[in-house]
């Protein structure tokens, strides 16, 4: 059998384990996993950008917050979904300012008669109940996700089952997560009215969820086999960085000379790791553990680089028995869902004032799709939280996500050239076959096509907000000198009793304040452009976040132990043990230290 006749996505998945229940099976729809997620991913974030149209068309969408007050839980990501009340303070022609009953002011767009308002006066705008919120967005991504595995061949039916159970699940695990006794940071203990809490942040319902899906899968074999049909985690997590290109181009934008940074550091650190990772496995696999060649290189590219993809695609190149891959690929998903328990809280003890740094790490050292880049979200979270319990810094989200986020997605693009490459070397220089070619189709058939997507969307937010940003940002800055030289004067005036003195102060002072005010006025416009584009954003980050939970529960449930043990492929677990934790994790965190170390993220007011 050719290995190019494994179902990739169904061995991912884990939803086959041998030559024969991998085979390709007659296609009932018409797309791969990997092109559904990239138009999936794209349907969501275009319907994000209705905002920019004055549209709202998922803002009842359920956003999770850290709570004590489990009915406080979840509200629609969009305040013009949610139930809003309090004291007018500002009235602005349709938008009004009131002040909450919490004391803070919230401005919202109202669809009253502003000449009937008048500020002193209560006002309530109805919206859905957060219930209902959660439950449309259940419904949505049922019709969405089913639609779609409709298209890639499913029965409706079993994934509409499955995905019922999988969705409740995840979602419970997410909601547990955000309890504040677990998730709240030190500077909220106050806001929620408790004395102590592990600061996890929200995003620890990722390890809940992950921790459920192992108990699942290894002691519920019936539920498990219920929820088959859903259980895609890498469907879900490709769809969830097409969405959240969107998200990184606007904070690309922000920060246009970190990103671009990022970029070219992450390129340099897989280029290195290529070199070292691929030729010490297949030397420890060969030397000391007595493999052949066609065993040795696709476990070198499983361990070394990217998991399922690339032990297929090194499969395909040299020609190995298609066993060899699938064997390498149930490896992976169990050691996948170790390092996503492990790494993340290493990194947060070890590398939280290197937050880049941890980064790259979770990117180069776990290896899968999926894994690496939810890695990625955790440790974004539990860093930001460690950083601000410990110094007071807060960093601002997603740097870290991006990070490892860059770092895999220059992996992935390489898979393909990798694959060329070998197929090259083992056809010119080991056991030439007559009629091997590869060419530049067999790049575009191992080409990821969900990082198009990413790529897309990326790209097109940082070109939409990049204008205003470059705009603002001298504006801003102004206005910074500018509040230096108002709090400077003020100073001196009040230190002063002599007119004369403070006569030419008050004028300067005057002329200062009325500059403010003035780039102030300046700044209104892009501000609200910005506004706008990070509302747009939030609304496709609450798909991004549930696809993000999705993917980490179905890992666990596909992280079948017993199954791995009956295979007998002990000696396969030991190449991999001494790979990955002799040497691999610290060559990966030692290149992430070396391009990464320095490097932090935009620092937010605290």
């Amino acid at each position: 059998m050719d290995p190019k006749k494994i179902d990739e996505d169904k061995l991912t998945e884990g939803h086959c384990d041998s030559e024969e229940t991998c085979k390709i099976e007659v296609k009932k729809g018409w797309l791969s996993e990997d092109w559904l997620s990239l138009w999936l991913g794209l349907f969501i974030f275009i319907l994000s950008l209705s905002s920019f149209q004055g549209y709202d068309l998922m803002g009842w969408g359920a956003k999770m917050g850290v709570w004590s007050d489990a009915s406080k839980a979840t509200n629609p990501v969009s305040i013009t979904y949610q139930n809003i009340k309090g004291d007018i303070t500002k009235i602005d022609g349709a938008r009004i300012t009131l002040k909450q009953s919490n004391g803070k002011d919230i401005t919202i767009t109202t669809k009253a008669d502003p000449a009937a308002l008048a500020v002193g006066q209560k006002y309530e705008q109805k919206g859905i109940s957060p219930l209902a919120s959660v439950a449309i967005t259940f419904i949505a991504m049922l019709v969405i996700m089913g639609l779609g595995a409709m298209m890639i061949g499913a029965d409706f039916k079993k994934f509409a089952i499955g995905f019922t159970l999988v969705f409740w699940c995840s979602y419970l695990c997410w909601f547990c997560g955000h309890f504040a006794y677990i998730a709240a940071t030190k500077n909220e203990l106050a806001k929620f009215g408790i004395g102590w809490s592990l600061s996890m942040t929200g995003e620890f319902g990722f390890i809940i969820a992950l921790a459920a899906g192992l108990i699942i899968g290894n002691f519920f074999p019936g539920l498990a086999a219920a929820m088959k049909e859903a259980v895609r985690p890498e469907l879900y997590i490709k769809t969830a960085i097409v969405i959240m290109g969107a998200g990184l181009g606007v904070k690309a934008a922000e920060s246009f000379g970190l990103a671009s940074n990022i970029m070219f550091r992450g390129f340099c650190a897989i280029v290195e790791a290529y070199l070292i990772y691929w030729a010490v496995v297949y030397y420890i696999a060969r030397r000391y553990f007595k493999f052949n060649r066609e065993w040795a290189a696709p476990l070198a590219s499983g361990i070394s680089i990217c998991g399922v993809s690339a032990a297929i695609a090194t499969g395909g190149a040299i020609r190995a028995r298609p066993i060899i891959p699938i064997m390498v690929s149930s490896l992976v998903v169990i050691f996948v869902a170790v390092e996503m328990i492990i790494l993340p809280f290493a990194a947060k003890m070890f590398l939280w004032h290197e937050p880049l740094v941890a980064g790259a790490w979770m990117g180069l050292a776990v290896k899968s799709d999926g894994g690496a880049i939810a890695s990625g979200a955790v440790t974004d979270a539990l860093i930001r939280a460690q950083a601000m319990d410990m110094e007071g810094i807060n960093y601002a989200e997603g740097w870290i996500t991006m990070t490892a986020t860059t770092v895999k997605m220059f992996i992935d693009i390489f898979i393909g050239v990798w694959a060329v490459i070998l197929a090259y070397i083992w056809c010119a220089k080991i056991e030439c076959k007559p009629g091997q070619k590869v060419g530049l189709m067999e790049v575009w058939t191992r080409f990821p096509k969900f990082v198009l997507g990413y790529i897309l969307t990326f790209v097109i937010l940082l070109t939409i907000c990049w204008p205003t940003v470059k705009t603002l940002s001298p504006t801003e800055n102004a206005i910074t000198e500018v509040k230096v030289q108002i709090s400077s004067l003020e100073k001196q005036i009040s230190a002063s009793k002599d007119p004369t003195v403070t006569a030419p102060l008050q004028t300067t002072l005057k002329v200062a304040k009325d500059r403010e005010k003035k780039l102030n006025d300046e700044a209104k416009a892009p501000k609200k452009f910005l506004s706008v584009a990070k509302s747009a954003i939030a609304q496709g980050d609450v798909f991004r976040t549930m696809f993000f939970v999705l993917c980490f529960f179905t890992i666990g449930v596909v992280s079948n132990f017993k199954k791995l043990m009956e295979e007998g492929i002990g000696k396969l677990a030991a190449v991999y043990c001494v790979s990955l934790f002799g040497f691999i994790i610290w060559v990966g965190l030692a290149i992430s230290w070396l391009f990464f170390h320095g490097v932090k993220p935009p620092i937010l007011p605290s």
